[in-house]
């Protein structure tokens, strides 16, 4: 897998890169502001580009808005947002072509094993998306919509989806089992009039749905 890191502090784009490369992860290149990372893009092709939100010159959405950049330019490249801050409007525009989109908080991985596996993730067409970067999505709703027919238990399976885990992991981590997590899976489809499609990703659709109704 080749990655390229665009992150404004040198500490830790270079630390990162060290610890990817160690994991066996080629990191193409590492760099400190947006332009730069578009032409390492271009240059590079990589599979997955891991962008801060904020970079320089004015430290505000420039990261965000070169990640939305490539989304169009390139969506072959798989893009994670690895930053500090919830940037909600611009996660929505990017969750619109959700397959091989990630968002994490830097402050809520603590380990380096669960950070390649959502590059993997994300390499592979699917989605890594950090709790607290879901719920403070999903908090943003204000309209009334199907989704207030979920049961807490539900929407407790579908941030779990969001985060990218399959059933079993989502079993693990409510202490359920798999069986019962299928069944609210197949419930939350229902609700969200989701039938099976060969063009659409169905677990990835009722997390947009959620992020549909944000305004």
């Amino acid at each position: 897998m080749r990655v390229v890191i665009a992150e404004d502090s040198a500490l830790l784009r270079d630390g990162l890169a060290q610890l990817l490369e160690l994991r066996g992860v080629e990191v193409a290149a590492a760099v400190g502001d947006a332009e730069t990372l578009l032409v390492a893009i271009s240059e590079h092709a990589p599979d997955v580009a891991v962008v801060d939100i904020r970079l320089p010159p004015t430290q505000t959405d420039e990261g965000v808005r070169a990640a939305v950049r490539i989304r169009t330019e390139r969506p072959g490249t798989g893009v994670l947002l690895f930053s500090q801050y919830v940037e909600t409007a611009h996660a929505t525009q990017l969750l619109a072509n959700p397959a091989g989109f990630g968002y994490l908080l830097k402050e809520r991985v603590a380990d380096i094993g669960e950070f390649v596996d959502a590059l993997e993730r994300i390499k592979a067409g699917g989605t890594a998306l950090d709790p607290e970067v879901v719920a403070q999505l999903f908090g943003a709703s204000r309209r009334t919509t199907a989704l207030d027919t979920l049961t807490p238990r539900e929407r407790q399976v579908l941030s779990l989806m969001a985060e990218g885990r399959t059933n079993h992991a989502v079993a693990a981590a409510l202490t359920v089992s798999e069986r019962a997590v299928e069944k609210h899976v197949a419930n939350i489809f229902t609700k969200l009039d989701l039938p099976p499609s060969d063009t659409g990703h169905r677990r990835v659709l009722a997390v947009l749905r959620y992020l549909e109704s944000t305004s």
